[in-house]
């Protein structure tokens, strides 16, 4: 493998440091054309350092594209076949008909065992790790969606990596050091094994609250559908690389569609095909991935004209997908702008900065136990409780306040549907028997009354 475009000289200007506030960093290439970059703020505010190019940031869900060709360059050395059935090659996985390439395109129906974990007793800041996840992919016998469906999955991902790991013989992560990061000279590049790891130059990550600043890292590592730590430089390697391997004949081509072709998926009009999104809307061809992890958050845009864009940010009030939205909103914009003025643009249009806070809870009215429900697929159990006409749901220790919304009863991120209907407030009605449960990427657990 050939690193592509590499002898690009990289122009790096910073805007006013802000070494107060953590920050973010955007890159802007073009081949043949010289790459400049814009960065601003601390990467880590505890130590006043600032973000620079060589800061390595945690890309989040930037590396599933990463995964994606690993396996895809697998199936091309016969290591692996893309439509082989998940469970001839891991056999503790029990959902039938579901393949490598189904994993890859997120239609394997597999729910994502993260949104599972605060079901399973685990709460916010307890350690897990990437066998706690596959545990809980292994209680799981049927698609949450039907096949041909696309659920957005991490579990699916972590899958891949223990399929890569039994193709090669290796961990991903010497695989992805192998097979890319050493051949495209990535040098910062990694996948996180083990939360204790030290990266060299790694960004801390904040959330801003009333007091001033929080750290956002957990003790976890999910090295697959991410746990990749790399500086902006080095993510343009990468892409350069893509697009070397994407160079289209023809203006419908996408990268690696001959291998596995792109689906519809969660945002129309947007596809999605190995750890990519693409838009495929004439004159519109370009692939993209964005990824947020524990305060971190990350973007990346390929053309088919190869302009490639990498925003890297360890501000969690910063989005930098919605940086690259901002910073490229004029439909008119020159793609060779200077990237301190795109940055400039981004940073000032976005909202104004929510904090959290914490305090003490008023008095409450009692709550009243209507049962204990348990689910095959998730070890532990959850409670529904009333009180003052309301119904709550408490799951590691923690209860949401659930609002009627037809049949069902909607909290953030999922939706609970009684199997007694209607049940008004619950003030005069017996307690449901059971109930289903729909989180955002775990749809479709069936709970029941536990009888004790």
């Amino acid at each position: 493998m050939n690193s592509a475009n590499t002898s690009a000289v990289t122009t790096a200007a910073a805007l006013a440091d802000r070494l107060g506030e953590p920050g973010v960093i955007l890159r802007i290439s073009q081949p043949d054309q010289l790459t400049a970059q814009s960065y601003t703020g601390s990467a880590s505010l505890e130590l006043a350092a600032p973000i620079g190019e060589n800061t390595a940031f945690n890309a989040g869900s930037v590396a599933k594209q990463i995964t994606a060709y690993l396996c895809i360059r697998a199936a091309r050395d016969r290591l692996l076949t893309l439509d082989r059935p998940v469970g001839d090659i891991l056999p503790r996985f029990r959902i039938p008909d579901v393949t490598i390439g189904d994993l890859i395109q997120h239609q394997g129906g597999v729910r994502d065992a993260e949104s599972m974990l605060s079901l399973a007793g685990f709460r916010e800041l307890d350690h897990y790790t990437a066998d706690d996840l596959l545990q809980l992919a292994y209680r799981q016998r049927h698609r949450a969606v039907e096949p041909g469906s696309f659920l957005y999955s991490n579990t699916g991902y972590l899958l891949l990596a223990e399929a890569l790991t039994h193709a090669y013989g290796a961990g991903l992560h010497e695989i992805a050091d192998r097979h890319v990061f050493t051949p495209l000279s990535m040098t910062s590049a990694q996948f996180k094994t083990d939360p204790r790891e030290v990266i060299p130059g790694a960004a801390a990550s904040y959330q801003a609250v009333a007091s001033g600043w929080q750290h956002q890292q957990r003790p976890v590592t999910l090295p697959g559908p991410g746990s990749l730590w790399c500086t902006a430089a080095d993510l343009d390697r990468w892409l350069a690389y893509l697009w070397h391997e994407w160079r289209p004949s023809d203006a419908d081509a996408l990268p690696f569609d001959q291998h596995l072709g792109y689906q519809p998926s969660d945002h129309a009009p947007f596809t999605y095909g190995a750890g990519l999104y693409a838009d495929p809307r004439p004159g519109r061809t370009v692939v993209f991935h964005y990824g947020h992890e524990q305060g971190f958050s990350a973007a990346v845009h390929l053309t088919c004209a190869g302009l490639r864009v990498i925003c890297l940010s360890n501000d969690a009030g910063i989005a930098a997908d919605h940086v690259v939205a901002a910073a490229f909103a004029d439909p008119t914009h020159d793609s060779g702008a200077d990237p301190n003025e795109l940055l400039n643009r981004a940073l000032g249009s976005r909202p104004a900065r929510k904090t959290t806070c914490t305090g003490r809870a008023g008095t409450e009215a009692a709550h009243t136990m209507l049962g204990t429900y348990v689910c095959d697929e998730v070890p532990g159990s959850v409670r529904l409780t009333r009180s003052a006409g309301s119904l709550y749901l408490w799951r590691r220790g923690t209860r949401d306040r659930l609002t009627r919304s037809g049949s069902s009863y909607r909290a953030e991120g999922y939706a609970l549907t009684p199997n007694t209907s209607p049940m008004a407030t619950f003030d005069d009605v017996p307690a449901p028997s059971g109930f289903v449960l729909d989180l955002d990427r775990a749809p479709g657990l069936h709970y029941r009354r536990r009888s004790d």
